[in-house]
C-alpha cells in the first residue's frame, strides 16, 4: 500500500512555498521522493529561501522559482521552468492573501487584489499547468480552498470568502475539461490552521480563536505541522488515481454542521 503514496521520480511545483502551508506541502511531497520546484512572489523571497534551505537540509532536490500568480507571463514561465527537465506531475497552489475588513471598509482595490491572487491566480496556474500535463497525458493539480467555500465565520472578510468559493467550483470546472486528457484536479478546503502566517494575527483575538475551536467537531484547530500531510499526499499521489473534481474538507468537522 505504501507504494501508492510513493512520489519517487516525479516533479512537483508548489506555488506559495514561502508560506507556512506551502512550505509544509513542499516538505511532505519531497519526503515522499518528489523533486520540488518551490515558487513564490518576489516579496516573499526570504521565506522562499527558508523553504528551499529546509528541503535541501533533508536531502530533497529543490529549485526555487519566482512566480507572481497575478501575472500570466510569470505563471507560464514558472510552469515551463518546472517542467523542462522531467515533465510536471504535481502542482500545488498554496498562494493566497486575505483582507480582514467589514465590507463597507473594504476598498475596490483590496477586493480586486484578493480575487486576483486567490481566484484568478488559481485559474492562471491551472491553465498553464494543463499544457505540459495534457501533453504527457497525466498529472494532478491540488488547489487550496477553505471551509469558507460554503461557510462564513465571525471575521469579516468578504473578498476572501468569495474567492475561496470560486476556487472550489473552478476546481470542478477544470476537472471536467481536463479529465479526458489524463489530468486530475482536486481541492483541499481547509479549516482554521493555527498558527500560520495568515492566521497569526488571531493571537490578539482569543475569543475568535476559541469560537473556531468550539465550532469544529474535534474541538481543536488544524495543526500546520501534521493535519495537511495526509490529505495532500492522498491527492498528489496514485492513491487518488480515480478521484477528480473533488473538494475535500480538512476542517475538523466544521462543514458537517
Amino acid at each position: 500500500m505504501s507504494d501508492l503514496f510513493d512520489l519517487t521520480g516525479s516533479s512537483a511545483l508548489v506555488v506559495g512555498a514561502g508560506g507556512d502551508l506551502g512550505r509544509r506541502a513542499a516538505l511532505v511531497l519531497g519526503a515522499r521522493g518528489a523533486t520540488i520546484y518551490a515558487a513564490d512572489h518576489a516579496t516573499a523571497s526570504a521565506d522562499l529561501n527558508r523553504t528551499t534551505s529546509e528541503l535541501a537540509e533533508v536531502g530533497v532536490s529543490v529549485t526555487p522559482l519566482l512566480c507572481d500568480v497575478t501575472d500570466e507571463e510569470s505563471v507560464t514561465a514558472a510552469v515551463a521552468d518546472a517542467s523542462v527537465e522531467h515533465g510536471l506531475d504535481v502542482v500545488v497552489n498554496a498562494a493566497g492573501v486575505m483582507v480582514r475588513k467589514p465590507v463597507g471598509e473594504t476598498t475596490l482595490a483590496e477586493w480586486r487584489h484578493v480575487l486576483d491572487v486567490n481566484l484568478t491566480g488559481t485559474w492562471l496556474l491551472n491553465r498553464a499547468a494543463a499544457v505540459p500535463m495534457s501533453e504527457q497525458a497525466h498529472g494532478c493539480i491540488v488547489n487550496i480552498s477553505s471551509v469558507y467555500a460554503e461557510r462564513v465565520g465571525p471575521v469579516p472578510e468578504s473578498a476572501y470568502y468569495a474567492s475561496k468559493a470560486g476556487v472550489a467550483n473552478l476546481t470542478r470546472s477544470m476537472a471536467s475539461e481536463l479529465g479526458r486528457l489524463g489530468v486530475r484536479v482536486n481541492c483541499l478546503a481547509l479549516g482554521v490552521f493555527y498558527p500560520t502566517n495568515m492566521t497569526a494575527p488571531l493571537k490578539d483575538d482569543p475569543g475568535t480563536l476559541a469560537w473556531f475551536e468550539d465550532r469544529t467537531l474535534l474541538k481543536r484547530l488544524g495543526d500546520p505541522a501534521r493535519d495537511l500531510d495526509g490529505p495532500l499526499l492522498l491527492l498528489a499521489s496514485e492513491a487518488s488515481s480515480y478521484m477528480t473534481g473533488q473538494v475535500i474538507y480538512v476542517d475538523g468537522g466544521w462543514s458537517a454542521w
